[in-house]
């Protein structure tokens, strides 16, 4: 900003210099009546001139008129004789004389200032500064100074082994003898990787609130420009400036923009940045040692980068940063549950546990908008029912209730769900129903979901069938009801075929074919992601698994029409339920199911009793 502020002083002293001598040098002249000196003469003969005034060769006068006027004199002898004759007043001054240094200036002042302005500009690009013209060959990276940046560990939850790795890290840069004295050598490079929103760009802001030494920041994109050599440059002067700095640390943001698998370019091959990527690589292990840079990058395409990237003694760690459990996630919300006010009645064990799957990022924005909904209702504070109502929202869309939906469309929807939720609770080893609700949200006339009791890593053949089973409740409840089937089930038949074909060509789950994977995927590393399957099986083998994959289906919806067909009461007891109340929970399901089951138990003993 300094700098900014003297440029333009500077371009302002100019810019008024310039005004001032055009206005000095550039005056109009007094006006008079120009005449030839032949004129002159004839009008002293005539006595029309009253008064002269004789400046070397110039002579200016006025007439008998008053007019003025202004000739300019050769040589004369007999001027002042005949002035005298005609009885002229003369008067005599001494002829201008310019400044020696003020005609030098005036020669000269634009050949000067054409050399000023080059001389500035040159300066200005030998600088390489913000404000250079040759910058973009300069690294961009933001050097954080210490206290600068507020985050420490303690707001980090949920990723305890990842931390542990860089506290290793911030150890040895604050104490290096603890390690180096039985022969070891600081890492290179830590490599955080995994899914968007677990923590990784939280976890470097951690190190440089924690580590007492420089910190430079910068993200893969801020290489490549559209200037060959930029990037190649950029790196060099980053680890010349961090070389400067050094003990230091560097973060890269999302280096898979530059440290993607070399030739995979269009043009070749050759391109711009894998020349940056190539200087990276030299940089973090080349002929040149980096003692004291450490370099943690950040990414959630680790499986893109190039394997001479990966290799100890350029990225010695590599921490995977993951989707955090049950506990993690406790941890987090309370975490950001801190910063908000909160009712003493939250339980953040019970949200938690209703949202497996949650990044960090993503429990952040469950806290906010149930900040943002109390403030809207003009609560003082955040209570359980908000957190509740956020976590709907985010998994399962705002509601539209100034959506308009037909009785019919609501009663075909009704029993949709309903299908789904029946099947889902009837059916063994399934996750347990949350909530049913016939609320369109999002794209959704209504929703049924399910939460495990339990963080799941693995699925089983049961539980996938069973899965395909639910998504099918739909569909067969309404035949069942109605005799006609809605485009309502679209998404459930799509869903339940790929997971089918899954099961038959990933998992190797199917009994015709056996434990073997069909499809070699083929992913163009350039694009960063799969464009094609390619197919190493027959047409016979192609075959077999279209009917393995048809034969998953339709049994399943074979047992799911059996299932709701013997439970038909019960179906049509939680759509009117539904119908009444729009959404229902797991004691609701429950309940029904019990009283339908009481009534029949009564039912079937009566006959025996007589």
């Amino acid at each position: 900003m300094n700098t900014f502020y003297k440029n333009l002083t500077m371009w302002l002293v100019i810019g008024l210099t310039m005004i001032l001598l055009f206005n000095l040098f550039n005056k109009p002249p007094i006006q008079r009546n120009s005449m030839t000196y032949s004129e002159f003469w004839s009008s002293v003969e005539n006595g029309a001139i009253n008064k002269v005034t004789i400046q070397g060769e110039k002579i200016l006068g006025t007439g008998q008129d008053g007019k003025p006027f202004v000739t300019i004199a050769p040589p004369d002898p007999q001027l002042i004789p005949m002035l005298r004759k005609s009885r002229v007043d003369i008067s005599v001054k001494e002829p201008e004389k310019e400044s020696l240094w003020m005609s030098i200036f005036i020669s000269w002042f634009p050949m000067l200032l054409l050399i000023g302005v080059w001389v500035f500009f040159m300066r200005q690009m030998q600088m390489g500064g913000k404000g250079g013209a040759l910058s973009f060959g300069k690294t961009r990276a933001k050097l954080q100074g210490e206290g600068e940046v507020k985050v420490t560990f303690k707001d980090v939850a949920g990723i305890d082994e990842a931390k542990e790795e860089l506290e290793e890290i911030i150890d040895f840069l604050r104490d290096p003898q603890k390690f180096t004295r039985l022969g070891g050598r600081i890492p290179k490079g830590v490599l955080l990787s995994g899914p968007p929103g677990t923590g990784k760009t939280l976890l470097a802001k951690a190190i440089a609130g924690e580590a007492g030494v420089p910190f430079f920041t910068i993200s893969g994109s801020d290489f490549v420009e559209m200037f060959v050599g930029v990037g190649a440059s950029r790196v060099r002067d980053l680890f010349n400036q961090g070389k400067k700095h050094a003990p230091c640390i560097i973060f890269i943001d999302e280096i898979d923009a530059v440290g993607r698998h070399r030739g995979a370019g269009l043009g070749g091959g050759h391109d711009e940045r894998e020349q940056t990527l190539n200087q990276l690589l030299v940089e973090m292990d080349g002929f040149e040692a980096n003692d004291g840079v450490i370099i943690i990058a950040a990414t959630n395409r680790p499986d893109v980068l190039d394997p001479a990237l990966l290799r100890p003694g350029r990225f010695d760690r590599q921490v995977v940063v993951p989707i955090p459990d049950i506990k993690g996630r406790e941890l987090i919300l309370e975490i950001y549950g801190k910063k908000t006010k909160l009712a003493a009645d939250v339980d953040m064990a019970v949200i938690a546990r209703g949202t497996p799957g949650f990044s960090g990022a993503d429990l952040e924005n469950l806290v906010n908008e149930a900040a943002l909904m109390a403030a809207r209702a003009g609560k003082d504070e955040i209570d359980q029912q908000m957190l509740e109502k956020a976590k709907d929202k985010i998994m399962m869309g705002a509601e539209r209730r100034s959506m308009i939906i037909s009785e019919k469309e609501k009663e075909v929807t009704a029993y949709h769900e309903a299908g789904h939720a029946l099947v889902a609770r009837l059916l063994p080893d399934t996750d347990p129903i949350h909530k049913v609700t016939i609320i369109p949200r999002g794209r959704a006339l209504g929703l049924t979901m399910q939460l495990p009791v339990d963080e799941k890593y693995t699925h089983s053949r049961k539980f996938l069938l069973n899965s395909i089973s639910i998504l099918f409740g739909g569909r067969v409840a309404e035949k069942l009801i109605f005799d006609e089937i809605t485009t309502g089930a679209g998404n459930d038949i799509e869903r339940a075929t790929e997971l089918a074909r899954k099961m038959v060509c990933e998992w190797g789950m199917s009994d015709e074919l056996g434990p073997l994977t069909y499809g070699k995927k083929e992913e163009q590393i350039f694009l960063g992601r799969e464009i094609a399957q390619h197919r190493d099986f027959s047409e016979e083998t192609a075959r077999k698994i279209d009917e393995a994959v048809k034969k998953i289906v339709l049994d399943a919806n074979d047992r799911v029409t059996q299932l709701l067909s013997e439970n038909i009461d019960i179906l049509k007891a939680v759509a009117v339920e539904l119908l009444e109340k729009e959404t229902i929970v797991l004691d609701d399901l429950d309940r029904i199911i019990a009283e339908h089951r009481g009534e029949q138990a009564e039912d079937e003993a009566e006959p025996a009793e007589a």
